[in-house]
């Protein structure tokens, strides 16, 4: 079977830790006796893995995150393993796929912990139901049956309230259910919204919609549900002290330009300020705020760190930086992602 350039590169986390399909395992090694770019994210790939799978992986003893044997292996080689036999979703679709696998590797530690604090006033079960709230408008708008019943919720709501309101309904309906009846739900949800058209085919992902008060393309929809859902599993991760790991960096940075793409439009008439990110290739910078005016300030931030401040979960003035420049240009901007997050 011929296999191309970024169908490997898709593919070298799980060859990272030895989860290649049968016909991928010979294809992927031909490739990567080829491509010296490869090779090297595998090399790193591969010693990432290592450090997780070692004694400071922070995973607790007799784990079943990875069956009886208790291995030592950790989330990120347990969700690769646990990667669908199926046709590959469309790359707008991957990072959705790839949190829904984490958390699915994740949920197995949460026997026994469903009444854990988790966020806000969520505890562990509540926070998997949340998260089969926030599925459910993009599962209804792409013609799926909702997996609770219809909300009350008037459709003239704004959106903040109707998701909020929303939110807490599901919660309540799935507290009269088990934990187990809950990560059914919101499994079944998922492998649904992975399933149709829209996830395999970026032409019908192209159209508009508006959910949660974003008009957006239907593929970025699909991203959003990736950063919501990867967050949540972070959460989930750091109150069990299972660490989470980030999103494979293909799948971060591309949160990471559609958020900064989003703040921008909000920030449009803001004294603008240079955004760097750790880890960019060499010149990738944005600016965000007013295209008539100087920069005021310049920010440098890891991209995992953007995304928790985004995901309100930094505070604007204790997220890690280096900043340059007018303080209050670069704190309007803070202040204003960290506002953004519904989370």
């Amino acid at each position: 079977m011929a296999i191309d350039h970024d169908e490997v590169r898709e593919l070298l986390a799980a060859w990272a830790v030895g989860a290649l399909l049968p016909a991928e395992q010979k294809t992927v090694p031909l490739h990567l006796a080829e491509c010296e770019t490869c090779a090297a994210e595998a090399e790193q790939l591969r010693e990432t893995v290592r450090l997780l799978d070692g004694p400071h992986a922070g995973l607790r003893a007799g784990s079943r995150l990875n069956g009886a044997a208790g291995n030592g292996q950790g989330v990120l080689t347990a969700a690769l393993r646990s990667r669908p036999r199926t046709a590959r979703v469309a790359p707008h679709a991957a990072p959705y796929a790839a949190a829904v696998a984490g958390l699915q590797a994740l949920l197995p530690e949460l026997d026994g912990h469903w009444t854990t604090p988790v966020v806000h006033d969520w505890n562990a079960h509540a926070t998997v139901a949340h998260l089969l709230a926030a599925d459910e408008p993009l599962a209804l708008r792409l013609g799926l049956d909702a997996r609770v019943p219809a909300s009350p919720v008037p459709q003239d709501t704004p959106w903040e309230d109707a998701w909020n309101a929303r939110s807490a309904e599901v919660i309540a309906h799935e507290f009269t259910r088990t934990p187990e009846e809950t990560v059914a739900a919101w499994a079944a949800q998922s492998r649904a919204l992975l399933a149709t058209p829209e996830a395999h085919d970026p032409e019908r992902a192209a159209r508009a919609t508006t959910l949660m008060g974003m008009p957006l393309p239907v593929a970025e929809h699909f991203l959003v549900r990736a950063f919501e859902t990867w967050i949540h599993t972070d959460d989930l991760g750091r109150a069990l002290g299972v660490p989470v790991p980030p999103p494979p960096d293909e799948h971060l940075w591309t949160l990471v330009r559609l958020s900064l793409r989003v703040i921008g439009l909000v920030l449009s008439t803001a004294p603008p300020v240079r955004f760097a990110m750790t880890g960019a290739e060499p010149g990738t910078e944005w600016v965000l705020g007013s295209e008539h005016e100087p920069v005021r300030a310049e920010v440098v931030i890891d991209p995992v760190d953007f995304c928790l401040l985004l995901g309100g979960r930094y505070a604007p003035d204790a997220v890690p930086r280096t900043t340059t420049g007018d303080e209050g240009a670069v704190r309007n901007v803070l202040e204003t992602a960290a506002a953004m997050s519904w989370l």
